[in-house]
């Protein structure tokens, strides 16, 4: 199966992703959040840096989970689109991340 290359929009989102979950981690190791979540620290590196701009919806959902995040809540900051300098961050997420 041949993978089609990722649009600009993809990319992106994965890059809103990845600041989303650098920001939910916080303090905490990614080698803690990456064992409590269950996927490689590996995996976790990709994603928060923007190289796997298309993750899973499961490694996604628990991550989210193990940062407290609701998947509505970081559904609704990577699927903004971008204005300005950096991600935008909705009601809901900034809710999460300082809860």
């Amino acid at each position: 199966m041949v993978r089609l290359p990722l649009t600009p929009a993809e990319v992106a989102r994965g890059q809103r992703l990845g600041a989303l979950l650098r920001r939910a981690r916080g303090e905490r190791s990614m080698l803690e959040i990456a064992l409590d979540a269950r996927v490689s620290p590996e995996t976790l590196r990709k994603i928060e840096s923007g190289r796997v701009a298309t993750p899973a919806f499961p490694t996604i959902a628990a991550i989210a989970d193990t940062l407290d995040l609701s998947l509505d809540a970081v559904w609704a900051e990577i699927s903004r689109p971008e204005h300005g300098v950096g991600p935008a961050v909705g009601h809901s997420a900034r809710e999460q991340l300082t809860a």
